[in-house]
């Protein structure tokens, strides 16, 4: 027989017992036996030439089967399990030859499950003097015991007092399968604050060894520092006045219960953080400190930062006060600012840029050169560094009107003259109109002032903007012609009388054009005269007719006639100039009876 036979758990196992008769298989009594834990043999199994029988009562009673062939007893037992582990034995006895045994060891082998690891949830101090927990491995539901070893980055850990322990706990579960935890402590130094620990574990297979390997693992240690480091966090590059300075303070260890502090050495004030945010402005500038302090040993670690904030003040313009320059003189005026930077200064009018430098000079001043101007002083280092200031120029002289349209034509009853004068100092202005002195309505301007007057315009006047102040005197004049609108209404009249189909016209009176007259008073009259003598003569010849006077009618008039249905009468002025008069029949009347 084998020495042993290998087996995974629930699997099927052989067991062949092998032998020599001269009797044959037919003559021979055959038995199986298993060891049990206490060393007695246990029968499972007897055959003899009559008959075979598998004994009750034993663990194997529905899980074996046992076959023959002339010198060989195969013993099969199914789902193997754990407790299956065991020693047995083969008997065979002949009639004549006697008996033999042999024995076989059956090995079962459970794969286990992948091993979980843990750290530890703490941080590990490098100041510990015993080792610290670092981590727990576990593999679960192996067959044999399973071995577990530990790595730091790739190197197995060995056991050794005082440095590094390792400790192994087995537990057998319920199926009888063995579970390992093993416990990781070591003495950390700074170095392990970046390495993997894992652990590996090796188990048993039939006829091999096969390993697998747990996820890695990081520790935090706490280390002292031996060097502190301060810096300015934000803004990058140059500080200027009105930024928000963060600075930041920290060692190169790792112990959360090292005290920081940074601390502003000239003015003493002092941040109890690692951090410190500062409304910068010029005093701010100087020698910060950083300082760390170990609690343990007290020990303290100091380094310094300068920072410097850089600034710029408030344009300062000369003159200060409004610039006064006489038409043809020259102006100088000067824009400065104090600053830790250098600065370049540009002059500005009504938005467009005019000059460079910190000298503005106006050369041959006239009433152009009047008005606000602005100096921006900029560091071109930094961006948004800047200040302005002001400088107003007032040139004297005598006054300018500017000349606008002086004719103006009106059909309204009221009219806006405006007068828009140059000068300083600021001019006086005094209107004449239609005989009488006003003032207007005054607005002073930048350079200047400008006067509105309303007039009530009923005929053609003049009006006269004077304007004056202690440099001379301007004067301009408006004439006004009022434009008349002459209409006359003509009147129109229809009388309709009805003899038979009965039917009614009326014609409605075209309005009169309107004809524009000559500015012309005597014009004017003539033209009204002679409308009127038209009107009268019309009312004559038409009063003539009804009695019958003109051509030779008299009394009454027939109005009848035997070709004509309807009889209408009517009168229609087309114009003020000429009138249409019709006959009793409408029939137009030559020119003669008009």
């Amino acid at each position: 027989m084998e020495d042993k036979v290998e087996v995974s758990i629930k699997e099927t196992a052989q067991i062949t017992c092998m032998y020599t008769s001269d009797e044959g298989s037919g003559g021979m009594v055959i038995e199986w036996f298993y060891v049990t834990r206490s060393g007695d043999k246990q029968r499972i199994y007897h055959q003899d030439p009559v008959s075979n029988t598998v004994d009750k009562g034993t663990p194997y009673m529905d899980r074996i089967n046992v076959s023959t062939a002339t010198g060989v007893v195969v013993l099969t037992i199914s789902d193997v399990q754990v407790e299956d582990e065991r020693e047995f034995t083969c008997r065979i006895k002949g009639l004549t030859d006697g008996s033999g045994e042999g024995r076989t060891k059956l090995r079962v082998f459970a794969t286990p499950e992948r091993p979980t690891i843990e750290a530890v949830e703490t941080g590990v101090s490098v100041d510990k003097f015993e080792p610290s927990k670092i981590g727990t491995c576990e593999v679960k539901n192996g067959y044999p015991r399973p071995n577990v070893t530990w790595y730091r980055d790739n190197m197995p850990l060995l056991s050794s007092p005082g440095d590094t322990i390792i400790e192994f706990r087995t537990t057998t579960e319920s199926n009888g399968l063995l579970s390992v935890v093993s416990e990781l402590s070591r003495k950390v130094v700074k170095e392990d604050k970046n390495a993997k620990f894992y652990c590996e574990v090796n188990y048993f297979v039939p006829g091999a060894t096969q390993m697998t390997e747990s996820a890695p693992i990081t520790i935090t240690i706490y280390y002292p520092s031996t060097e502190v480091y301060i810096w300015v966090e934000s803004p990058k590059g140059k500080i200027k006045e009105g930024d928000v300075v963060e600075l930041r303070c920290t060692g190169n260890g790792n112990d959360p219960s090292a005290l920081l502090s940074i601390k502003h050495t000239r003015s003493g004030e002092t941040w109890e953080t690692d951090t410190a945010q500062i409304n910068a402005t010029r005093i701010n500038s100087g020698e910060y400190e950083c300082q760390i302090v170990d609690t343990e040993s007290f020990e303290s670690l100091t380094n310094t930062t300068e920072v410097f904030v850089n600034y710029l003040d408030p344009a300062v313009v000369v003159p200060e006060q409004p610039a006064m320059v006489l038409q043809g003189k020259d102006v100088m005026a000067t824009c400065n600012a104090v600053s830790s930077l250098q600065t370049e200064t540009t002059w500005f009018k009504d938005g467009e840029e005019i000059s460079k430098g910190h000298t503005l000079i106006l050369t041959n001043a006239t009433f152009d050169t009047s008005g606000t101007y602005t100096c921006v002083v900029s560091v071109t280092e930094l961006e948004d560094m800047q200040t302005n200031g002001t400088l107003i120029v007032h040139v004297q002289g005598p006054p300018q009107i500017r000349k606008d349209r002086t004719v103006i034509e009106t059909v309204n009853r009221e009219v806006d003259l405006k007068c828009h004068v140059r000068g300083y100092p600021v001019p006086t202005i005094i209107w004449t109109a239609g005989g009488k002195v006003s003032k207007g309505f005054q607005k002073v301007t930048e350079n200047g002032v400008e006067s509105v007057l309303k007039v009530q315009v009923t005929s053609d006047m003049t009006a006269v903007c004077n304007a004056s102040n202690e440099y001379g005197s301007d004067t301009s004049t408006f004439n006004i012609k009022a434009i008349a609108h002459t209409t006359t209404q003509a009147t129109s009249t229809t009388t309709t009388t009805t003899i038979s189909n009965p039917s009614v016209k009326t014609e409605t009176a075209k309005p009169p054009k309107k004809v524009k007259k000559e500015s012309n008073g005597v014009i004017i009259a003539v033209v009204i005269i002679c409308l009127l003598l038209l009107a009268v003569l019309g009312s004559v010849l038409y009063f003539l007719y009804k009695k019958g006077k003109i051509c030779g009618r008299s009394g009454k008039q027939d109005l009848t006639k035997s070709n004509k249905d309807n009889i209408v009468v009517e009168m229609k002025s087309d114009n003020t100039e000429e009138a249409i008069l019709l006959g009793v029949n409408g029939e137009k009347q030559p020119q003669s009876h008009q």
